[in-house]
């Protein structure tokens, strides 16, 4: 369970993009959503591979 305190003087709003923050590092929504239909471990292992290639190239643009 995630718990945030607010601090003195501090927004509802704040404290709240500071949980949406947290919630977000810990990645249960994203492991729920990959959990929710099966995926091959081959289709699992392309789609990172082709995200890898992506991350890359975006690199290699931006350093020149």
């Amino acid at each position: 369970m995630l718990i945030i305190s607010i601090k003195e003087n501090e927004s509802i709003d704040k404290a709240l993009k500071r949980f949406k923050k947290k919630f977000e590092k810990t990645g249960v929504l994203k492991e729920l959503r990959s959990r929710t239909a099966f995926e091959k471990p081959s289709v699992r292992r392309r789609t990172e591979i082709i995200h890898a290639s992506y991350i890359q190239k975006k690199f290699a643009t931006d350093n020149y």
